[in-house]
């Protein structure tokens, strides 16, 4: 099935050019952490509950934009390449920032996150990119890499961030519209396309461009359908991070934006610890099955931990083990990958971007409404650490499944049902 990929050497020149493509995506992304949840709260008198029930509806509607639109550019990958879609998504970015810059009403901002939930498709197209590049045996180490573009994004853009949005909440989003477009322009004179003319689609076609027929192709992979429901497990639970942290831990610790800002820089270092040094041997010593073990084993413990913490210091100890948890996403997305013919790549990920949507459109309504409802109570309440809890459990949930569909999933590449 993977026959493409394995007679290709991982080109990595093309690897590098991804890896700065995601890099700039992220940093947009991490600058405006640490302050839009304030920027929705000034347009709220300072109400914190309501900003984190806003805040969750801004998530959902980002989330039901991809859900809708990440399939449709997954099939457009396929048909037309990557590199295309890639750019339309680094313009459409850059325009919801510079809409979130000079919003000057909530309905605004709202906009601004439809924009870029349509046009988003840059981290679930640079997985599929990965997969055109990359044999299957390497593919672990090189989504690993990708990891480490999210965890140096993270040291670097929250800290700045939240400087920036000490001075002005809309500061950072000016910045973001210079790193969009700046990625647009690599992006057009660098980036080389990663699909060749006879591996792609040879017709787009719409059945299989939208949500329902994007997740119909898992069906054929049934011996990856588990595993893409452990990914769904993770997004869940991940989604506790953007939903809550920031209003969490402002409430808990009392914590500004520098504060949180430092904090999500350790995140990024650690991220980067993680998945740009530890990925590759992890694997190597104990497997992608082990490895996906373990990882999910350190999330559900990490999560449980962040609940518990009574003080910043507390939090700071769980990050490490919590941190762990990243080496589990590269290993279940390389096993999945075994499972696909090379010529569906975008069209799976499209449809693990889709279930992570569907994640993204329960998870912040989930986990801002209960949050809201534990923050009425007095300040400090140990409760409000139930949002950190849920997502424990979510993780405790995906490796259970992952246990049981591994145990029976083959190492060698499986063709499709049907």
């Amino acid at each position: 099935m993977d026959n493409a990929a394995i007679s290709t050497p991982p080109r990595r020149a093309a690897l590098i050019f991804i890896f700065v493509t995601v890099l700039l995506d992220v940093l947009a992304f991490g600058l405006i952490i640490p302050v839009l949840p304030h920027l929705i709260a000034s347009f709220l008198g300072g109400d914190v509950s309501r900003a984190a029930i806003w805040y969750g509806w801004f998530a959902t509607a980002f989330m039901a934009m991809q859900f809708v639109f990440t399939p449709v550019q997954g099939a457009l990958s396929d048909r037309f390449g990557r590199r295309p879609v890639i750019l339309l998504s680094n313009l459409g970015l850059g325009l919801d920032f510079l809409i979130m810059a000079l919003a000057g009403s909530l309905p605004l901002l709202f906009i601004g996150r439809l924009i870029s939930g349509m046009t988003s498709a840059s981290f679930s197209t640079a997985n599929a990119y990965i997969a055109d590049v990359t044999p299957p045996e390497k593919r672990a180490a090189s989504y690993g890499m990708l990891g480490m573009a999210f965890g140096i994004g993270f040291i670097l853009a929250p800290g700045v961030g939240g400087i920036l949005g000490a001075v002005d909440l809309r500061l950072p989003f000016w910045i973001a519209v210079v790193m969009c477009l700046t990625n647009f322009c690599y992006g057009y004179f660098v980036l080389p396309e990663s699909l060749p003319q006879e591996r792609r689609t040879t017709r787009f076609d719409w059945s299989h461009a939208n949500p329902l027929g994007a997740l119909e192709l898992l069906r054929r992979y049934p011996h990856a359908l588990g595993l893409v429901a452990v990914l769904f497990l993770m997004s869940l639970a991940h989604i506790v991070y953007p939903s809550t942290f920031v209003l969490y831990a402002d409430y808990r610790f009392g914590w500004g934006t520098k504060m949180v800002g430092y904090t999500l820089v350790l995140v990024g270092v650690l991220s980067v610890i993680v998945q740009g040094g530890l990925v590759k041997h992890i694997v190597a010593r104990l497997g992608e099955r082990r490895t996906l073990m373990f990882g999910l084993g350190c999330g559900a413990l990490g999560f449980f931990l962040y609940g518990l913490a009574p003080t910043g210091y507390w939090f700071w100890a769980a990050m490490p083990i919590a941190a762990l948890w990243g080496v589990a996403g590269p290993a279940a997305q390389a096993i999945i990958t075994h499972q696909v013919d090379p010529r569906e790549q975008g069209r799976l990920q499209g449809a693990i971007a889709s279930l992570s949507s569907i994640a993204g459109i329960i998870a912040p309504t989930l986990f801002t409404r209960t949050f809201a409802a534990l923050s009425g109570a007095r300040p400090h309440n140990v409760w409000v650490g139930a949002t950190f809890w849920l997502a424990s459990a979510m993780v405790g949930a995906a490796l259970l499944l992952a246990w049981r569909a591994t145990a029976r999933l083959s190492v060698a590449i499986a063709k499709p049902a049907g």
